[in-house]
């Protein structure tokens, strides 16, 4: 999510409204595991662009990033979560909100998940750990199932995930890959470009250490293990997006 009035008092009541009204309500639907929202701090975005180079013009902006996670039968649970988004503007409660933009709205299938050697839950229990924030990557593939990307894929989950899991303050990961982009069957939310299925990754690292400290850590470290010959066999498959890291935000302490 983008604000256009980037004034405190804008992301205050965007704040109060995500975390204290629309957040609860969706958290309550059976079809709902679990959800979260991070901010993109200036001191997030500083990092993110002194490590990996401006994001792609349509997500410089971004201020927040939420995520949920549905239980099967998802189908039946994105139908409640959508309903109630429906319902939720009938009672002039949201979602659609002025000078709120949603660069990218969008369903993902979840790949892989991974967790430290030093973090005794699971994957799957990973997202419901307390975390301080996330690194968070998002890339582009012209060819998603090319032999490129496969490739890619081979190598981030048997070389650089383990390499990352090994830096202090990564609890875990999660990868994602495009299912299909949002459209909501009676809400106006933001167009969001056809991307092909696939076409679209995400890597979420889960940091429970500041998030600015490790991603400056990832970033010294990748250096070194691409001069190792640990780098991407194939990296013209993907291109990044964005790449930042963000924050978890603390209710009224952060607004």
């Amino acid at each position: 999510m983008a604000l256009s009035d980037k004034s405190p008092a804008a992301h205050r009541t965007y704040n109060e409204w995500h975390q204290l009204d629309h957040r609860p309500e969706n958290l309550r639907l059976p079809g709902v595991a679990w959800g979260d929202r991070w901010s993109r701090t200036s001191e997030c975005a500083a990092t993110g662009r002194d490590v990996a180079g401006e994001p792609d013009a349509r997500f410089a902006d971004v201020d927040y990033m939420a995520m949920y996670w549905f239980r099967q039968p998802s189908d039946e649970s994105v139908a409640a979560w959508s309903k109630l988004g429906e319902n939720s503007f009938q009672w002039g409660r949201g979602p659609i909100l002025p000078g709120v933009a949603r660069p990218l709205l969008a369903f993902f299938t979840p790949v892989l998940g991974y967790v430290s050697p030093r973090v005794p839950v699971s994957a799957e229990t990973l997202p419901f750990r307390p975390n301080r924030g996330l690194h968070v990557t998002l890339t582009q593939l012209d060819e998603p199932h090319g032999a490129s990307a496969h490739e890619q894929f081979h190598w981030l989950d048997t070389v650089r995930m383990p390499d990352l899991l090994d830096v202090p303050g990564v609890a875990g990961a999660w990868t994602f890959s495009l299912l299909e982009p949002q459209r909501h069957a009676s809400l106006p939310l933001d167009a969001v470009p056809e991307y092909p299925r696939g076409s679209l990754r995400v890597t979420l690292l889960y940091l429970d250490d500041e998030p600015e400290t490790v991603t400056r850590e990832v970033a010294e470290r990748t250096v070194a293990w691409d001069a190792d010959g640990r780098g991407a066999p194939a990296p013209a498959a993907e291109r990044v997006l964005f790449c930042s890291p963000l924050r978890t935000i603390i209710p009224w302490q952060d607004w």
